[in-house]
């Protein structure tokens, strides 16, 4: 599906589709116990305090957003966003918990992360890359989370973390990796995750060495899933989409990378006007040009770190004329040479070296 956008379009921004008792309700409990004010917390999100109780009320990326960004201005405690994810998977949704919380291995988690990825992480969306030796789960902002993009992704790393290790019954060996510098608070990382931590690594991810995606889990129900798993399809059946239109779009230049569409094409597959696309976008704070800089950056980066490529290898992969003009794009993207680079990934690497 990723690969053909005809009579395809992702949600956005402004889609009323997240359950306001979920995520949003969860948030909300958390700074209530600190003495936060409803009124105040929401505040612009176009909500009221009962339809958080409302089992039909629904609201949009966009308005989940304005939530994060209340609550954070009114309660900037950093612990807040590991806290959340804590507390968020599997969680009490309905069929989408009862589906990951039945997983009998790790990968059949990750699986229903991505295949349902609206359903129970609707503001950032899982990118899972397998090869022989390692698991990468790579998390993307999916709805332009601007300035509580950082918050998600401590919030959704947590959350797995948290998780997999319910469902397996112990800690599972994950290191991480940040697109950030490292930020004023490293302990709480390091309380929440765990050490194995590297910042200002070009993209947001976990990794874990292969052996451990099909160990098997204590927990599992295969009736249990069975049933929750044909209710899943249902909703998402009924949302009309797998992902964000932003992530779709970002999937679809992954695939195809090493020929990517133009924008002109792109918006022709999707039913669109060029013009009509570059607003969307923007109104995701994004372009086109930037959403394959960002796919060429992480397929360069998957190249270097799991399939062991040279910069002369990714830069024919990616069909670049000579390496200089490689060399100098991937600076634009990264703030490095791929020299300087390897060296960050070969240093994390040395981490996750399997059994």
């Amino acid at each position: 599906m990723h690969g053909d956008l005809q009579h395809y379009m992702g949600y956005q921004r402004d889609s009323r589709f997240i359950p306001c008792h979920h995520h949003p309700a969860l948030l909300l409990e958390m700074v209530r116990e600190q003495g936060l004010d409803d009124h105040k917390a929401l505040r612009h999100t176009g909500l009221f305090p009962d339809d958080l109780l409302d089992t039909s009320a629904r609201l949009s990326p966009r308005q989940y957003l304005q939530l994060v960004h209340n609550i954070r201005r009114l309660h900037p405690d950093p612990e807040l966003g590991f806290r959340y994810g804590q507390t968020l998977l599997p969680g009490h949704y309905g069929a989408i918990s009862t589906l990951l919380g039945n997983a009998a291995h790790l990968d059949q988690a990750l699986i229903t992360l991505e295949d349902y990825q609206p359903l129970i992480t609707p503001l950032l969306a899982p990118r899972i890359i397998r090869t022989g030796e390692y698991c990468c789960v790579q998390w993307l902002d999916s709805c332009g989370a601007g300035n509580e993009y950082r918050f998600l992704v401590e919030s959704m790393m947590s959350a797995l973390a948290s998780v997999t290790r319910w469902l397996s019954g112990g800690p599972l060996p994950w290191t991480f990796q940040f697109s950030y510098p490292q930020p004023d608070y490293p302990e709480h990382y390091q309380v929440y995750l765990g050490a194995q931590l590297y910042f200002e690594a070009q993209m947001d991810a976990m990794l874990i060495p292969a052996h451990y995606l099909n160990q098997p889990w204590p927990r599992g129900s295969h009736t249990a899933r069975a049933v929750s798993e044909q209710q899943c399809r249902e909703q998402q059946l009924a949302l009309g989409c797998d992902t964000s239109l932003v992530h779709q779009l970002y999937l679809t230049l992954i695939e195809r990378i090493r020929e990517p569409p133009s924008l002109d094409t792109t918006a022709r597959e999707l039913g669109l006007s060029p013009a009509t696309l570059k607003r969307k976008l923007k109104h995701h704070g994004t372009h086109f040009q930037d959403l394959l800089d960002r796919a060429r950056k992480h397929t360069a980066l998957h190249l270097l770190q799991f399939y062991g490529y040279n910069s002369e290898q990714v830069a024919r992969y990616l069909r670049f004329n000579d390496n200089t003009n490689f060399r100098r794009s991937f600076k634009r993207w990264t703030g490095l040479t791929p020299r300087a680079c390897q060296q960050l990934v070969d240093r994390a690497m040395t981490t996750l070296k399997p059994l």
